[in-house]
């Protein structure tokens, strides 16, 4: 009866309930009978469905089980794991326009409150900086997941959306189910509800996101991001992405990051590179074909000849020619065959990129205007807060430009993703002139409002 109304609720057509097409499916399960497979399928075991299908009794005891399984699987509240979702950023921003509304929340618990007959938990999923306080009631069926929650738990929430009498929000969900999606020990969890210095958070880097600076911080380069590929797409630049390995150094942009394939000084050497007679020395690469030689003539005229030995003294001989033809080829060609670079991945120096500049600027003169944004590295051994290691660059590349209009469009572009972000993220920025700098709000406010100077070289 359950396959009946699922494949009628699927809309399939009558025939698909014929003898002739169910066919297959009896004889499935009847292997899941056999195998005593416990799927579940439309609520009942694939143990009793596959027995009735086939009209095969079903011994009282299995019976009674099966009855309690399913039973027990009725009762059991619908998971809100497969549920979609509704953002808390998106909760809060509808405000009391949402009151009514039955929604699902999942995020972290960032705090529980336990009153007398009532418990208060705050939610918070990372779309923003506030969380959703969830009002749950003792008289719930789930309370008791309410009561084992602690900080840094994953839950689910069914609730209404009710007007909040506390004066710091106008809504709060009235919880109707709780889950618990993964919990979490309260008493080794490190982030509590207050401020931790961002010396503490680095040690703790895969927990770090969840904070109030951390998670701001994302938010904010997330809306820039955005808006670099809106504000440039709107202008009819084109997106290219270029290479993270190079062998330039983009006009002497920074110190490099060398990235090689050749084992440091002490260590073991790649096996290929360390086999015997590998070396790009053409000396001792003909030595090592003679070798081979030898050894390949030696198992022919012995007095009882082993074919695969003969075959693999073989293999080895060619693949030591073929090493000595290569090295023979870059000696005639220019390169010392004892070029300790030889052996390298792309046999020259190569480079983690400190620019994509050079690469924009051929696409330019093929695209028109072009923009990179990617990560960049540099290698100057500082520590301020003006170098950094790595970081992500936006570099356009226009043709048929002057100095005017490159001017024009690096002052538009920076107002534009500033005023996005401004409007996009004001409580990450609230946050940020409370605890880190009063007057950065006001300053990007200005940067905004007010043309940029432009002093040319003679001033």
């Amino acid at each position: 009866v359950p396959l009946r109304r699922s494949l009628r609720a699927a809309g399939l057509p009558p025939h698909t309930l014929s003898p002739l097409y169910m066919l297959p499916l009896l004889m499935l399960l009847t292997a899941c009978r056999a195998a005593a497979t416990r799927t579940l399928i439309g609520g009942r075991s694939a143990r009793v469905l596959a027995s009735r299908f086939a009209h095969a009794p079903v011994a009282s005891a299995a019976a009674a089980s099966s009855s309690a399984a399913a039973a027990t699987a009725a009762a059991a509240p619908p998971s809100l794991v497969a549920e979609s979702r509704v953002r808390v950023a998106s909760l809060l921003e509808g405000g009391e326009a949402r009151l009514g509304e039955t929604v699902v929340v999942k995020g972290w618990v960032r705090t529980v409150r336990t009153q007398k007959s009532f418990s208060f938990v705050e939610v918070n999923d990372g779309s923003s900086l506030k969380g959703v306080q969830v009002v749950a009631e003792d008289g719930l069926d789930s309370y008791d997941v309410v009561d084992a929650l602690s900080t840094g738990a994953a839950v689910a929430v069914r609730g209404e959306v009710v007007a909040s009498p506390a004066k710091e929000q106008s809504i709060e969900l009235r919880a109707s189910l709780v889950e618990l999606v993964g919990s979490c020990p309260a008493d080794s969890y490190p982030l509590q509800k207050k401020r931790h210095s961002l010396e503490f958070l680095r040690s703790i880097a895969h927990l770090r996101p969840r904070t109030n600076t951390i998670g701001a911080a994302m938010r904010v380069r997330s809306a820039l991001s955005f808006a670099t590929h809106e504000f440039f797409r709107s202008r009819g630049f084109v997106h290219v992405h270029t290479p993270l390995l190079t062998a330039s150094d983009c006009e002497g942009a920074g110190e490099m990051f060398r990235v090689t394939t050749l084992p440091a000084a002490g260590e073991a050497a790649q096996p290929a590179a360390a086999a015997a007679g590998c070396g790009d020395d053409v000396a001792a690469l003909d030595r090592a074909v003679k070798s081979a030689g030898e050894a390949v003539r030696a198992l022919k005229e012995a007095a009882v000849v082993d074919k695969e030995a003969v075959d693999g003294a073989v293999q080895e001989l060619l693949a030591r020619k073929a090493k000595l033809q290569a090295a023979t080829e870059k000696q005639v060609a220019g390169k010392p065959a004892g070029d300790p670079l030889a052996d390298d991945f792309f046999g020259r120096a190569a480079y983690l990129t400190v620019s994509g500049q050079l690469c924009a600027e051929t696409y330019a003169s093929a695209l028109g205007d072009v923009y990179t944004f990617g990560p960049t590295f540099r290698a100057e051994d500082s520590n301020t807060a003006r170098h950094l290691a790595e970081f992500w660059m936006i570099e356009p590349e226009m043709a048929f430009t002057d100095l005017a209009a490159n001017m024009d469009n690096a002052e538009a572009y920076v107002k534009h993703v500033v005023q996005y972000a401004l409007r996009s993220c004001a409580d990450d920025f609230a946050m940020f002139a409370q605890f880190y700098d009063k007057g950065l709000k006001a300053r990007l406010q200005a940067l905004v409002e007010t043309p940029f100077a432009r002093v040319s070289y003679t001033e």
